[in-house]
C-alpha cells in the first residue's frame, strides 16, 4: 500500500460510522471510508471544529483554590516588599494579603511600599522619542549606506518636517481649522498675527518655496507672483489668493515641497551648499562700511544654502510648536546636534543684526570702530543644555575678530530658550537665566536676538 493504488477483491471493505477501529499501525488506514478502486488517503482528514458542530461548549475547568500559608507575623512582615513589588508567589502572596486585613501596622508599611514602588516604575509617554527616527535611520544606513546620502547640513530640515508632518496626521478636520497667533519681534517689541493651523502650513509653504526656487523648483505661489522673495509678502500673497481659508489640503503640496527639496539638495550635493538663498531687500538709513549694501542703498539678505536649510528646521520646528499648543499636543525640542546647529547659525547672525539695529538707532553707538579681522570688544554667550556650547559675538563690528581676551560681557541662557528668544516668543528682558558685564552690550545682543525674527 505504499502508493495506495489497489482495486477489486483485494480491497476490504470499509468500516462506516462511529464503530470504525483505529489502526495505529497503519495511520494511513485510519479515516472515513473510500470508494472502491479510490486512493486510501495517507493523511487523515482534518476534523471540524466544536464550535462549528452548533454545541455548547464545555466550561472551562474551576481554578484551583490558593490555599494561603500559615506564617508568623515577622515573616509576613518580611514578604512586604516583595509583595509590593509583586514578586511573592500566589501563596505567599495570599497569605501576605489576609494578614493585611487584620494588622494596621503591616497594612500601611504595604501602603508606603507600594507608592514607593510607583516612583521606581514611572509612567511612560505614549509619545514616540523625538529622536528615534533619527536613530533608526543611522542605524538602518550604518548597515546600508545610501546610494544618495542627504548633505549631513539637509538633514535637521528632513527631521523637522518629518516630526511636523507626523503631528499633521494625528489631528481631525476640525482642528485644522484651531486658530494659532503667529509671534515675532519687530524693532523694540512683540508682533503677532493670527492665523490657523492650516494657515501656519500654508505659510511654510510659501517661505520654503524660496529654498525651491533656488534649487529651479517651481513656485508654490505660481510664476505672477509679487515680490517673489520676500518671506512675509510671499505668505501674505498664499493668503489673499486663496478663495476660501485654507484647509488640511495644503499638507500635501508642503509635503511634497519637503520632499522635493530633500531629492534636489541630496543630487545636487554637498558642494550646492555655497547657492545663495535671497530672502528680499531691506532699505538702510545710512551708509555703512562693513554692509553689503548696493549704491541704492538697499541692502541684499541672502543665506547660503547650507544656513538657509538650517533656517527653515528651526522655522519648521518653532511653528510645529505653535500648532501643537493650539491644538493640546506634546511636542519636543528637535535632536541635540540638530539644536546646536539651529544656535550657531543664529549666533554667527548677531553681529550683522547687531549692526543693523545700531545703523536704525535701535542700539547704542558703537564705542570704537575696529579693522576687518582685528581683535574688538566681544560678548560671550554661554549656551546650556540641548545643543549647547559658547560663541564670541563681536559687538563694535561685525568684521572684528571676537575672543575671550575682549570680553566685556557674559550672557548665559538655555538652548531651547535662545532659539524662542530669536522666534519672538520670549521677550529679551525674560530671557537671560544669567548675566555680567556690560549691561548696556547685553541689551543690545538680547535684542538683536530677538529681532532675527520674523514671521
Amino acid at each position: 500500500m505504499r502508493d495506495g493504488a489497489v482495486s477489486g477483491a483485494d480491497t476490504p471493505e470499509p468500516f462506516e460510522g462511529p464503530d470504525r477501529p483505529e489502526h495505529p499501525d497503519h495511520p494511513e488506514e485510519a479515516g472515513t471510508g473510500t470508494p472502491e478502486g479510490a486512493a486510501v488517503p495517507r493523511i487523515p482528514m482534518p476534523r471540524s471544529s466544536i464550535e462549528d458542530t452548533g454545541e455548547p461548549l464545555p466550561d472551562p475547568p474551576p481554578p484551583e483554590p490558593v490555599v494561603p500559608l500559615v506564617l508568623e507575623h515577622r515573616v509576613l512582615k518580611s514578604l512586604l516588599g516583595a509583595w509590593a513589588l509583586a514578586a511573592c508567589s500566589a501563596e505567599e502572596s495570599a497569605a501576605v494579603e489576609d494578614h493585611l486585613g487584620d494588622c494596621g501596622p503591616c497594612a500601611q508599611e504595604a501602603l508606603r511600599l507600594r507608592d514607593a514602588v510607583g516612583l521606581l516604575h514611572p509612567e511612560e509617554s505614549l509619545d514616540l522619542d523625538p529622536g528615534l527616527r533619527t536613530r533608526v535611520l543611522e542605524s538602518c544606513l550604518g548597515r546600508r549606506p545610501p546610494r544618495i546620502p542627504v548633505p549631513e547640513w539637509a538633514v535637521p530640515y528632513d527631521a523637522e518636517t518629518a516630526r511636523l508632518d507626523a503631528l499633521l496626521q494625528d489631528i481631525g478636520d476640525s482642528e485644522w481649522h484651531a486658530p494659532v497667533r503667529l509671534r515675532w519681534f519687530e524693532e523694540n517689541g512683540p508682533v503677532s498675527r493670527k492665523t490657523t493651523v492650516a494657515g501656519v502650513i500654508a505659510h511654510l509653504l510659501a517661505v520654503d518655496g524660496l529654498v525651491g526656487l533656488a534649487l529651479g523648483l517651481d513656485d508654490p505661489l505660481g510664476p505672477d507672483t509679487k515680490s517673489p522673495r520676500d518671506p512675509s509678502q510671499r505668505t501674505e500673497a498664499y493668503w489673499r489668493a486663496s478663495y476660501f481659508p485654507p484647509t488640511r489640503a495644503v499638507r500635501g503640496p508642503w509635503r511634497e515641497q519637503t520632499h522635493e527639496v530633500i531629492r534636489t539638495v541630496s543630487f545636487a550635493g554637498g558642494g550646492s551648499g555655497r547657492l545663495p538663498v535671497p530672502y528680499g531687500t531691506v532699505a538702510l538709513p545710512g551708509p555703512d562700511p562693513d554692509s553689503d549694501a548696493g549704491a541704492d542703498g538697499v541692502q541684499r539678505i541672502e543665506l547660503p544654502l547650507r544656513d538657509s536649510m538650517v533656517d527653515r528646521a528651526f522655522e519648521c520646528w518653532i511653528h510645529a510648536g505653535d500648532i501643537a499648543d493650539a491644538v493640546d499636543y506634546p511636542y519636543a525640542p528637535p535632536a541635540p546636534r540638530h539644536l546646536h546647529r539651529m544656535i550657531d547659525l543664529a549666533a554667527r547672525m548677531l553681529p550683522g543684526t547687531l549692526a543693523d539695529r545700531r545703523r536704525s538707532g535701535l542700539a547704542a553707538p558703537s564705542r570704537g570702530l575696529v579693522a576687518a579681522g582685528a581683535p574688538g570688544r566681544s560678548l560671550r554667550l554661554e549656551i546650556e543644555g540641548l545643543g549647547g556650547g559658547e560663541w564670541f559675538i563681536p559687538l563694535d563690528s561685525p568684521a572684528a575678530s571676537a575672543s575671550a581676551e575682549q570680553e566685556v560681557a557674559h550672557v548665559a541662557l538655555d538652548g531651547v530658550e535662545f532659539c524662542r528668544l530669536a522666534a519672538g516668543h520670549v521677550s529679551p528682558e525674560e530671557a537671560a537665566a544669567g548675566q555680567d558685564g556690560d549691561r548696556e552690550a547685553i541689551r543690545d545682543v538680547l535684542f538683536a536676538a530677538a529681532s532675527l525674527s520674523r514671521m
